[in-house]
C-alpha cells in the first residue's frame, strides 16, 4: 500500500474511532419508557460494511432501475431511490422516516433533539460534495450513530432478554444445505452452539447467557448428563415466558443414517436452566416445536414415516404432530404426503405452518403458508400455493407468524435449493390471490428473492442475508442478519458468514444487537409473557386405531369454481382418490408411470353429486386424497392438485372446486340437496384401479380389442405385453407404447398448477380422441372404454405401489406398505 492510501485509511479509521467513541458518550443518554439505554455502538468495521453495501445498492439501481420492487416494497423507504447519492443520503432520509413513525406510536418518546440533529445533518450533507469521501464517510458514521439511538428509543422494546440459539450456518455443498429439507437432519448439524439468552441487549454491554450451562436432564435417554457436544434448532417460549422447547442432536455423523445420536429430539427447560427434561427420542428427527393454547405442543416430525419423491438419497417426509407437555400421548395430525414446517399459532388460534404440495405439479411450485386447526382439521391455503410462474413470487415463505395488532403475517422467502434464508416478506391474507405478488409485500427489497429471482447453481448457497423474523409489529422485527450471506447471483464465501441479531424496521435501518464471530446466531425472540390465543374448539378424536373409521364430509356446489367449466357441463360424481406416500427412499424408484418423481395413487371409488352441485359423503380417515368431479360419461372435467383428509369425528365442510380465499362463500338460497339425506358411501371403482394397476386396469382391453390387430401391422404401435422383465422398470411393451398418445404431467421442475376444467386426464389425451373418432371397426364396451379413461384421467400411471414392482408386472395385488 503506497503513502496516500496508508493517510487514506488512517483518516477513516480516526474518523471511524471518533465516531465510535462520540457514540459511546452520547447513546448512554437514550431515554425510552422512562429507562436509560446504552446501546452497544457498532463496530468500526460494521460502519464501513454498511456502507459500502448501500454503495453496492445504489450503484446497482443506477444501472439497472426495478420498478416492480419498489411497488411490492411494504415500505418505498426501504427501497433506492434515484434521489440516492450515496448512503449518507440513504440513512438520513430512511432515518426520518423511522423519526416520523416513531412519534406517531402509542407511549412515543420525545424525538425532537435527534430530529433537530438529523436535519442538521442533511444540511452538511447538502455542504459536502459527493466526491468528497473521506468527510462523507464520517457523515455517515454520525448519522448512523444518531440513527442508532433513535432506533433503540422505540417503545416496543420494552424487554429486556432476548431467547435465542447459537448453530453453524451450514456450508452449502451437496447433501448439505443443498435443499430445503437437509438443513433439519440430525447428522448434517456441525457441533457447537447451544441455547442462550441476551441479557441487556439494548445497552453497551450485552452478555450472552448459556441457559443449559448447568443443566443435567432429569429422565430418558439423557438422565444424569448435559447436553453439550451437539446441535441446537428452533427453540419455542411458552406462554407465561417461564418454559423452552428446543430441539437437540448429538450430530453423530453417520451420513443418512437415522440413529438415536443423529437425529434431533425434543427438549424441555425453564428459563433459569431448571428441569431439563426430554420428550422425544427414536431414529427420526423431531423439530420445530410449538406451544399450542390448549396446553398441548405442535411440533414437526418423521414418525409418520415416506419419502420425498424428487432427491436421489433418503429425505424422509416429515409433517405435523402433537403431544402432551410430558412427550406422552404423540399424534400425527397431518397425514400430509409431503414435507411441512415450523408450526406456529394465529392470533385466531389455528395453526399456521408452510406446507409442500407437490400433487401432479412440479416440485418448487408450492411451499407456502397453510392453516390447520390444533387437532389437524380444515387445512386450507393461505396464499401462494398456484403460483404462476417461477419467478412471480417466492418459492418458498418459511417461518409464518402472525404480527401483533395485525390481521398480517411476515415470513422469509427462502429457496427451494436452500436453507431457510433470504428475503423478509409480509403476507396479507385478506388480499386476493393473483397467483403472483398480490398479497405479498416486500418488507427488506434489498434483498431479492433466492432462487425465483436469482439463482447460484441451481439455487445452492442462494440463501440470502435475513432469517427467523420476530415480529414486534408491522414496522419492526427481531431477525438475524450477515450483509456476507447474500449470494445474489456473486460466488460467496460461505465459511464468513456469522448471522448475528439485528432490530430491524421496513424503512430499511437495521441495527446490529449481537454477533457471536465464531458462530451464527438464530430464532431471537422477547423472553417475556406472551397473550394466549383462544382456543379451537376440538373436532378430532384420535382414540382407538383409525382402520375403518370415516368422517362425513360436504360440497356445497361443485360448480362453484375458480375457473368457467366447459359449456354444458354435468356433473354426476366426485371421484375420490388417494395419494400414497412413497416408501421407497429414491426418486423415480421405481418408475410409477410417465414423466417424472410421481406420487402413487388408488382410486377409492365415487360418491353421487346432486343436480345443484352438492355432495355428501363418508371419507375414510386419516388417508391424504384428492377429488375429480366426473361428468355424466365418466370423463374427469376437473382436479384437485393438491390433498386433503378427515379425522375421526371431523366434520369437513367444502364449498367448491378450488374456492378463492378470501371471499366469503355464497350462501345458497336453500339447503342444498345432499345435505338432506345421508352421507353416501363411496362406491368403489373397476377392478385394477385399488391398488392402481396398468397390467390388471388397462392390458386386458388392448388384449381383448387392440393387440392382436396391431401385431399383424408392423407400423402400429405393438400393445402386446412384451419381454417385460427385459424393460426398464417392468414396464410392457404396449405401456412404453402409448406415452405419446396418454395424458400425464412430464416436467418435474414446473407444471401448470391449475387444472383448467374440460382440458385434463381423458378429455386432453390423443388416446381417447382417437377412440371417440373411431379407430377402424373397433368399439370399446362402456367398461372397457371406462377402464382407458379412467387410466388417462389418472396420469396414466403403470404401477399403483412402490414396492413389488416385479409382482404387480406378473399382474398380482400388491397393497402399498404406506396408506
Amino acid at each position: 500500500m503506497g503513502r496516500q492510501g496508508e493517510v487514506r485509511m488512517m483518516t477513516q479509521m480516526r474518523s471511524v474511532v471518533c465516531a465510535w467513541a462520540m457514540a459511546a458518550l452520547v447513546l448512554g443518554q437514550v431515554a425510552s419508557g422512562g429507562e436509560a439505554k446504552a446501546p452497544l455502538p457498532p463496530r468500526p468495521e460494521e460502519n464501513q460494511e454498511q456502507f459500502a453495501y448501500l454503495q453496492s445498492l445504489i450503484d446497482a439501481a443506477k444501472k439497472q432501475r426495478q420498478p416492480h420492487i419498489a411497488a411490492q416494497a411494504f415500505c418505498r423507504e426501504a427501497t433506492i431511490l434515484e434521489t440516492d447519492r450515496d448512503p449518507v443520503d440513504v440513512v438520513l432520509r430512511r432515518t426520518m422516516a423511522l423519526i416520523a413513525h416513531l412519534k406517531g406510536m402509542e407511549k412515543a418518546p420525545n424525538l425532537a433533539a435527534d430530529e433537530a440533529a438529523l436535519k442538521q445533518l442533511g444540511q452538511r450533507g447538502g455542504a459536502i460534495g459527493i466526491q468528497e469521501r473521506e468527510a462523507r464517510l464520517k457523515l455517515f458514521e454520525e448519522a448512523v450513530t444518531l440513527r442508532r439511538k433513535v432506533a433503540l428509543a422505540n417503545p416496543l422494546l420494552d424487554f429486556d432478554k432476548i431467547l435465542f440459539i447459537k448453530r453453524h450456518y451450514l456450508p452449502p455443498h451437496y447433501g448439505l444445505g443443498e435443499h430445503m429439507c437437509d438443513q433439519y437432519f440430525g447428522f448434517h448439524a456441525i457441533r457447537g452452539g447451544g441455547l442462550f439468552v441476551l441479557e441487556k441487549p439494548f445497552s453497551a454491554t450485552p452478555t450472552a447467557r448459556n441457559v443449559l450451562a448447568d443443566s443435567v436432564c432429569e429422565n430418558g435417554r439423557f438422565q444424569g448428563k448435559k447436553l453439550d457436544a451437539g446441535g441446537f434448532l428452533s427453540p419455542e417460549l411458552s406462554f407465561d415466558g417461564k418454559s423452552i422447547l428446543f430441539a437437540y442432536t448429538e450430530a453423530e455423523p453417520t451420513r443418512y443414517k437415522w440413529t438415536e445420536k443423529s437425529t434431533f429430539h425434543l427438549f424441555r427447560v425453564s428459563v433459569d436452566g431448571s428441569g431439563l427434561r426430554q420428550l422425544t427420542d427414536g431414529a427420526w428427527n423431531d423439530f420445530d416445536p410449538c406451544w399450542l393454547p390448549n396446553g398441548r405442543i405442535a411440533f414437526i416430525s418423521e414418525r409418520r414415516g415416506g419419502y420425498g419423491r424428487c432427491h436421489g438419497r433418503p429425505v424422509p417426509t416429515y409433517t405435523l404432530h402433537t403431544m402432551n407437555p410430558d412427550g406422552s400421548d404423540i399424534v400425527c395430525i397431518s397425514p400430509h404426503e409431503t414435507n411441512e414446517w415450523q408450526p406456529s399459532v394465529g392470533h385466531d388460534g389455528m395453526i399456521l405452518y408452510t406446507r409442500w404440495d407437490y400433487v401432479d405439479r412440479g416440485f418448487s411450485q408450492a411451499h407456502h403458508p397453510w392453516i390447520i386447526t390444533p387437532d389437524g382439521c380444515d387445512a386450507r391455503a393461505i396464499q401462494g400455493n398456484y403460483g404462476k410462474s417461477f419467478g412471480a413470487r417466492p418459492l418458498m415463505e418459511m417461518q409464518v407468524r402472525a404480527i401483533p395488532g395485525s390481521h398480517r403475517l411476515v415470513a422469509t422467502a427462502t429457496p427451494h435449493h436452500g436453507q431457510a434464508y433470504g428475503s423478509l416478506v409480509i403476507v396479507d391474507p385478506r388480499v386476493g390471490d393473483d397467483d403472483a405478488m398480490g398479497p405479498v409485500r416486500r418488507l427488506t427489497p434489498e434483498q431479492r428473492f433466492p432462487e425465483s429471482e436469482f439463482n447460484a447453481d441451481w439455487g445452492r448457497g442462494c440463501e440470502g442475508q435475513f432469517s427467523t423474523p420476530w415480529p414486534l409489529s408491522e414496522h419492526f422485527y427481531l431477525c438475524v442478519y450477515d450483509v456476507t450471506a447474500n449470494a445474489d447471483g456473486q460466488k460467496v464465501d460461505h465459511n464468513r458468514v456469522r448471522h448475528g441479531i439485528y432490530l430491524v424496521d421496513a424503512f430499511g435501518n437495521k441495527e446490529l444487537l449481537y454477533r457471536d464471530r465464531d458462530i451464527s446466531c438464530l430464532s431471537p425472540r422477547p423472553l417475556r409473557a406472551t397473550p394466549v390465543p383462544p382456543v379451537v374448539p376440538a373436532m378430532a378424536t384420535f382414540a382407538g386405531p383409525a382402520e375403518g373409521k370415516t368422517a362425513p364430509v360436504a360440497v356445497l356446489n361443485v360448480y362453484d369454481s375458480a375457473s368457467p367449466w366447459p359449456k354444458g357441463t354435468v356433473i354426476k360424481a366426485l371421484r375420490i382418490v388417494q395419494v400414497l406416500p412413497k416408501s421407497t427412499p429414491s426418486a423415480d424408484v421405481p418408475p410409477i408411470g410417465f414423466g417424472s418423481q410421481k406420487n402413487a395413487r388408488a382410486v377409492l371409488g365415487t360418491v353421487p353429486v346432486e343436480s345443484d352441485g352438492s355432495a355428501h359423503f363418508l371419507l375414510p380417515v386419516s388417508k391424504p386424497v384428492f377429488f375429480q368431479a366426473v361428468d355424466e360419461k365418466g370423463l374427469a372435467v376437473q382436479s384437485m392438485r393438491s390433498d386433503t383428509w378427515v379425522h375421526p369425528g371431523q366434520r369437513l365442510t367444502c364449498r367448491g372446486c378450488h374456492e378463492r380465499r378470501p371471499t366469503a362463500p355464497q350462501l345458497p338460497t336453500r339447503s342444498p340437496l345432499a345435505l338432506g339425506r345421508p352421507p353416501s358411501a363411496i362406491q368403489p371403482d373397476v377392478e385394477g384401479s385399488n391398488p392402481f394397476s396398468f397390467p390388471r386396469l388397462v392390458q386386458p382391453v388392448l388384449d381383448r380389442h387392440c393387440a392382436e390387430c396391431h401385431a399383424k401391422n408392423p407400423k402400429s404401435p405393438d400393445l402386446r405385453v412384451g419381454e417385460w422383465r427385459k424393460n426398464p422398470g417392468y414396464w410392457y411393451t404396449s405401456y412404453k407404447n402409448l406415452r405419446n398418445y396418454a395424458f400425464f404431467y412430464s416436467d418435474p421442475s414446473w407444471v401448470a398448477p391449475r387444472t383448467i376444467p374440460g382440458q385434463f386426464g381423458a378429455r386432453a389425451s390423443r388416446l381417447y380422441a382417437i377412440l371417440q373418432k373411431g379407430h377402424y371397426d373397433v368399439k370399446l364396451p362402456p367398461e372397457d372404454l371406462h377402464r382407458i379413461t379412467l387410466w388417462l384421467d389418472c396420469s396414466s400411471d403403470f404401477f399403483g405401489a412402490y414396492e413389488n414392482t416385479e409382482a404387480q408386472a406378473r399382474g398380482e395385488i400388491v397393497r402399498p406398505t404406506l396408506e
